[in-house]
């Protein structure tokens, strides 16, 4: 077959349009072989079969020359870029695609040399890889990045082996370029996936189990399944789900395993589990089976649902309550729901509805109207409507009126109030009772007082007058008395208005400061980071890792001081976990911050104390250890809190300077807060504030508050 220049996308002249000598092009046209006579002693051919030969040699040179044009397409529009270079990295040649990645036109890619058109950083690797080339090792890679001034990195593999050329020329060799900037790319994004699986697996708050299809057993763990049951990952690896009591038996893991194979999924609503110490868990479980890399992967998530199956439990336990509550209920009691139906009603309520029928189920306002007068009606269905809508709680001392379904004029004490019901829905819940007999003997009786009240007023009129005599001239003295007193207190309370004023300018004043001086500077730089990010728009990887990790540092130490801020304002472990928890944190920083060593001893029917008294308690041993930080020079401090009879009784006991108190209760009367907080605090929940000082002995706070009452102990 002939193979025409310029056909089958075979270009005569390169493709730049110059005429340089291409690779796999002759330098001269295939002459023609004429017959020569044969010297020697064979007969000479005939010049038919020379003729024959010659045409066969043609067609032989004319596809080998078609083969060459051939490859020479092949090398132009090859998808991988090829080089020739020269011991200096000179570019020879070059094909289609190397003045594509290089980015630089082909026909001044000649004679060009390799090294600037690669990055500062790849320059060397690029001449240790042509030494190595011209060495005569054979089959040399380097991986190098492309100098580019604007765009992303471009990162391309050089292959190179010594080109094969006659003695005595310049040695030569092919270099092959390959795009890596996808592969590195897809890589980075591959990582940074794995991170990101990885950090979601460890961060979880359900447990996490991976298991090999193929052995039924554990191959991973994340941290809060080692947490939940308390063995370590190791000893988790290896086992399978009936091991470490997930499930009854073998049979069942057998189970678990066909019924993923069919479904790909399984889930188990309440499975029991039991830890390392024995302690029982009800978990929920879902599995999975998945394809991770070619290869089948079940991946089990275990929620820890114990809390939930208490809530449920407590929930029905108070509904039965509920129920009997409004059943046994000495006073009428009903229940409307959200869609102002009337759901339940105690035997009092149903016989006060004894004319409606049906009863439970019913519109209340139905039954309303069945009732009473239609105004009336109207009237309280409005006032049930409201309470329901905004949560008002209402109460009625008294109402009368005249029923629609008897005639007879009835009283009636009632109160409305609303309420969460079962369904998690608002509803109302109505107490009443029928004051109609009580309120005729009431207007009796009033009659009867009336008239003994005016026999015993005329009687006691007498009297009254002559002790009114004596009592006006003892109120007389009493009210100069008292009149001089009041000065006195009056001048003692704007004092110590003033000094709450004063203490509250210099908390909002450190407070601003602190805002300022701290919370201020880290969101400063906090910002300049960010801005300083938005500028950076070529910065690399690393450096912008490292970046965005310092910004997060200055996040954290922001988010750390905002919550140092509202420990010092309120302690958050007060209300959650009670008042030996809190006493004890706070006792930790206080040791860490002054160098005082600390010691508490407290009773465990502390934390039954209402929010109130833990709250005066804390707030005492606050200021009694902020006294000693300040005046006492103490290396030590112990607080004691004790349940003794009638109350409970806190101390804080230090080793350092003594005063005389009484000298400094009256010297620091109405100036110093400290104590005289301590004090009206106490005083406020009925306790008191005891203070001993003894030379050489240190000092001891003492405060005692009388037991609460056992209905208002948790309130």
């Amino acid at each position: 077959m002939k193979a025409k220049a310029g056909s089958a996308g075979i270009p005569a002249t390169p493709v730049d349009g110059s005429r340089r000598k291409h690779p796999f092009t002759r330098s001269k046209p295939i002459p023609a072989v004429e017959p020569k006579p044969h010297p020697g002693k064979h007969p000479p051919l005939s010049p038919s079969k020379l003729v024959r030969e010659n045409a066969a040699l043609r067609r032989a040179l004319e596809e080998s020359d078609a083969l060459l044009h051939k490859s020479a397409g092949l090398y132009d529009f090859a998808p991988v870029g090829f080089l020739t270079l020269n011991e200096r990295g000179g570019i020879v040649e070059s094909n289609q695609m190397t003045a594509t990645l290089l980015g630089v036109e082909r026909s001044r890619l000649h004679r060009r040399s390799l090294l600037p058109l690669v990055a500062a950083q790849s320059r060397q690797a690029v001449r240790d890889f042509l030494k190595r080339v011209f060495a005569g090792t054979d089959r040399e890679f380097c991986k190098i990045v492309l100098a580019s001034t604007a765009g992303p990195i471009r990162w391309v593999g050089l292959h190179g082996s010594l080109e094969s050329v006659p003695e005595g020329s310049a040695k030569r060799c092919w270099v092959a370029v390959s795009n890596l900037t996808d592969l590195r790319r897809a890589n980075d994004e591959l990582r940074a996936s794995e991170t990101r699986y990885r950090r979601l697996f460890e961060a979880a708050h359900d447990g996490v189990l991976l298991l090999d299809p193929a052995t039924r057993r554990i191959t991973d763990a994340n941290p809060f399944m080692t947490r939940l049951l308390g063995y370590t990952r190791e000893e988790l690896i290896g086992k399978e789900l009936y091991e470490i009591g997930l499930l009854h038996d073998e049979a069942a893991s057998q189970e678990m395993f066909r019924k993923l194979q069919r479904k790909h999924a399984v889930r188990y609503e309440d499975l029991p589990l039991a830890d390392e110490d024995g302690r029982l868990h009800e978990v929920e479980v879902v599995a999975n089976l998945y394809e991770e890399g070619g290869r089948p992967v079940i991946q089990c998530n275990i929620r820890d649902i114990t809390q939930r199956k208490q809530t449920e439990e407590l929930l029905r336990r108070n509904e039965a309550l509920l129920a009997s509550l409004v059943e046994e209920a000495p006073v009428g009691m009903y229940v409307v729901n959200s869609r102002f139906q009337l759901v339940q009603a105690n035997p009092p309520a149903c016989a006060a509805f004894q004319s409606v029928t049906p009863l439970i189920g019913r519109d209340f306002g139905e039954i309303l109207r069945a009732v009473w007068p239609p105004r009336v009606a109207e009237q309280l269905a409005n006032r049930f409507r409201q309470t329901l809508r905004t949560g008002e709680f209402f109460q009625s001392p008294s109402f009368a009126a005249k029923r629609q379904d008897s005639g007879i004029r009835e009283s009636y004490e009632w109160q409305i109030q609303q309420v969460p019901l079962p369904d998690g829905k608002p509803g109302l819940v109505c107490f009443f009772n029928d004051v109609t007999e009580r309120n005729r003997l009431e207007v009796a009786a009033r009659k009867v007082a009336v008239l003994a009240a005016a026999n015993a007023k005329l009687e006691a009129e007498v009297t009254r007058r002559k002790a009114v005599e004596r009592s006006l001239t003892q109120s007389r003295q009493q009210q100069a008395r008292l009149l001089v007193e009041a000065h006195g207190l009056h001048g003692q309370l704007r004092h110590l208005s003033r000094s709450v004023l004063r203490a509250q300018e210099e908390e909002r004043r450190l407070i601003s400061r602190e805002l300022h001086d701290v919370i201020g500077q880290l969101l400063t730089g906090i910002n300049l980071r960010l801005g300083n990010l938005g500028s950076q728009a070529n910065v690399s990887p690393l450096e912008l890792q490292q970046s965005i990790a310092a910004t997060q540092e200055l996040v954290a130490r922001s988010v750390e001081t905002v919550h140092q801020f509202a420990r010092e304002l309120r302690p958050s472990v007060l209300d959650d976990l009670g008042l030996v928890p809190a006493l004890h944190t706070y006792m930790k920083s206080f040791a860490a911050r002054t160098g005082i060593r600390t010691r508490l001893t407290a009773c465990k029917e502390a934390d039954l104390l209402s929010v109130m008294h833990r709250t005066v308690l804390f707030r005492v041993a606050q200021e009694a250890l902020t006294n000693v930080a300040r005046h006492a020079e103490a290396t030590s401090v112990e607080v004691r809190l004790q349940l003794e009879p009638g109350g409970f009784r806190l101390r804080v006991i230090d080793d350092g300077r003594s005063f005389l108190v009484e000298r400094v209760l009256q010297a620091t009367r109405g100036q110093r807060l400290g104590l005289l907080g301590m004090r009206e605090r106490l005083e406020m929940v009925g306790g008191r504030l005891d203070i001993e000082s003894t030379p050489g002995s240190g000092t001891t706070i003492g405060a005692h508050i009388p037991i609460p009452d056992s209905s208002n102990a948790k309130t």
